[in-house]
């Protein structure tokens, strides 16, 4: 028994150590990129016929307090209208399916090509309702917005260019959040959210390793949707999913740190236990879905599924850490009680020290 709690404890240091390694290696390439100097294609939008058709999805869901605020800012962007739908994916089971419906007949009146898309079974939830879009969108572009968005009025301006470059099929912005002051509870999600905006998407987009597609704020090239296998409901967090999947497919994700899009943090400790929990749980579902996909794929080098391994992992390094916590107490009396670990023992210490 003393062997096997000692077998447990070393690999779950090990792996937190590798992480820790993987983190750095992160922090080293945002520290690199920004020497860079952006060389990227993009299209020349003085030029009318390089602008591309470029379909707005917003999905719902009972969103009574911020419908109206998303749809009114949505209507404001700045973008030809005859080269822009936009598509209210609506799965309200509440009053607001009225509203909308009102305030979505305006717009239309206003001359805007905005389409108000119910479904009565809400098979799959929102990567369904993405899907069922996108059978009937007209763009070749597909741009994802969640009710609490609030893009500026130049985003796909600035976000649309990149699509010049063929292999390119996603370009996802930083989140910015509008209530980072509200609360203690805003300024640690704020915290933890720009540590993964600003380290850890850019860390990795500029080693060429895998990023993923935050759910919102980003736009699909929709051959790109199509040629990963179409949105799938299978986890919790399908934009992680179809991420991996497409980038399997050799498809290049383009990160955009300068561009930035205001959202709402959840302001009540039980929205973003909430929202912690499906972030968590749909991240470990995709490690258990593609990570030997990723692994044994020979197309990809060793950098890439070394970070790949620990994206997808990312979620159980709090379970690592409580392992650790709790076999702490017996790992200390085997240290008391059995001197043939002393050698184990003072490796450990001299990593602790």
């Amino acid at each position: 028994m003393d062997f096997a709690i000692i077998i447990i404890y070393t690999l779950a240091l090990l792996l937190i150590l590798l992480y820790s390694i993987s983190q750095l290696s992160l922090l080293i390439n945002y520290l690199r990129s920004k020497k860079r100097n952006e060389s990227s294609v993009k299209y020349n939008f003085s030029n009318p016929s390089e602008i591309p058709i470029v379909t707005i999805q917003l999905p719902l869901y009972n969103e009574m307090y911020v419908v109206e605020r998303l749809l009114e800012n949505i209507s404001k962007l700045d973008y030809p209208k005859d080269k822009l739908e936009i598509q209210v994916l609506d799965d309200s089971t509440d009053e607001t399916v009225t509203s909308t419906a009102k305030q979505i007949l305006e717009l239309q009146k206003n001359g805007l090509d905005i389409k108000h898309i119910t479904r009565i079974d809400r098979t799959g939830f929102k990567a369904g309702a993405l899907k069922e879009g996108l059978n009937v969108a007209k763009g070749e572009f597909i741009a994802i917005f969640d009710s609490d968005f609030m893009p500026k009025s130049d985003w796909l301006l600035q976000t649309l260019p990149y699509f010049k470059d063929a292999e390119i099929g996603v370009v996802q912005t930083r989140w910015g959040h509008i209530n980072r002051n509200y609360s203690l509870l805003t300024k640690i999600q704020a915290f933890a959210l720009d540590f993964h905006f600003i380290l850890e998407q850019v860390g990795r987009n500029f080693g060429k390793h895998f990023i993923n597609f935050n759910g919102t704020a980003g736009v699909w090239r929709k051959e790109c949707i199509m040629d990963a296998g179409n949105w799938s409901g299978d986890t919790l967090t399908e934009d992680l999913d179809l991420s991996y999947r497409a980038q399997m497919k050799k498809w290049k994700f383009k990160y955009l740190e300068h561009v930035e899009t205001p959202a709402e943090l959840p302001v009540v400790i039980s929205a973003a236990r909430s929202q912690q929990f499906r972030w968590n749980k749909g991240a470990a579902e995709n490690f258990q879905k593609n990570y030997s996909k990723l692994l044994f794929d020979k197309t990809l080098t060793a950098g890439t599924k070394f970070h790949g391994f620990f994206h997808l992992l990312n979620s159980s390094m709090f379970l690592l850490i409580l392992l650790l916590a709790v076999l702490s107490v017996p790992v200390l009396y085997i240290k008391n009680t059995n001197p043939e670990f002393s050698s184990y023992f003072n490796v450990i210490a001299f990593f602790c020290d």
